[in-house]
């Protein structure tokens, strides 16, 4: 009996030690079903991008990663029109090229920041592709998101292949800046505010 009785108060200890563990990640699976997860990561992270801490600079190291790897233009994206695009047609000039989602909470947040960096810079120098990494069953959604936000920056959907480097990425949002001579110059992981005096004047070659 003294066995037994020394079992049950062990067993209620356990439950006791794993109940606030298993509450905690009861309600992130929750939030992650429903999508509230999302809407909450957006809301962190706006509200630290408003604080400036988020600014983008083309000195930062943080912004240096894969400096002067030769970029692979050797592949083919599709407009929102389902028409497909060869990379090539881009070489000679600076690349801004973004890779997000529509269900990223992160990338939601920078994409004002990028509309308004994009209606800044020189697009006859500099061309812009948001590369959405949505499946492209879900190119309909893509639409509606960029209307609904009124966004004029080009976006495009990734085809069934993608250089190595674009392939590596593992978190987005994840933006690269390839220079015109086909060199990365910058690979930002992350949310960032790239509407910044520094950054748009480095995209215009004015500095």
């Amino acid at each position: 009996m003294n066995k037994r009785f020394f079992h049950r108060i062990n067993q209620n200890r356990v439950i006791k030690a794993i109940k606030p563990f298993a509450t905690a990640l009861a309600i992130v699976l929750i939030l992650r079903w429903t999508g509230a997860l999302s809407g909450l990561s957006y809301l962190t992270t706006s509200a630290v991008m408003l604080t400036g801490a988020m600014d983008a600079s083309p000195t930062s190291s943080a912004l240096m990663a894969d400096k002067e790897k030769d970029f692979d233009y050797n592949f083919t994206v599709y407009d929102l029109n389902d028409k497909p695009v060869e990379f090539q047609q881009f070489k000679g000039k600076t690349i801004f090229l973004n890779m997000w989602a529509t269900w990223c909470g992160p990338c939601r947040v920078e994409m004002p920041s990028i509309q308004q960096l994009y209606s800044k810079v020189d697009t006859s120098k500099v061309v812009f592709v948001m590369l959405s990494l949505d499946v492209p069953q879900h190119k309909d959604k893509v639409s509606k998101f960029i209307a609904d936000k009124q966004y004029t920056f080009p976006v495009y959907i990734a085809g069934d292949y993608m250089p190595e480097v674009l392939q590596q990425v593992g978190t987005i949002p994840t933006t690269f800046v390839i220079s015109a001579e086909g060199k990365i110059v910058i690979k930002k992981v992350g949310t960032a505010n790239y509407d910044t005096e520094k950054f748009r004047k480095f995209l215009n070659g004015e500095q």
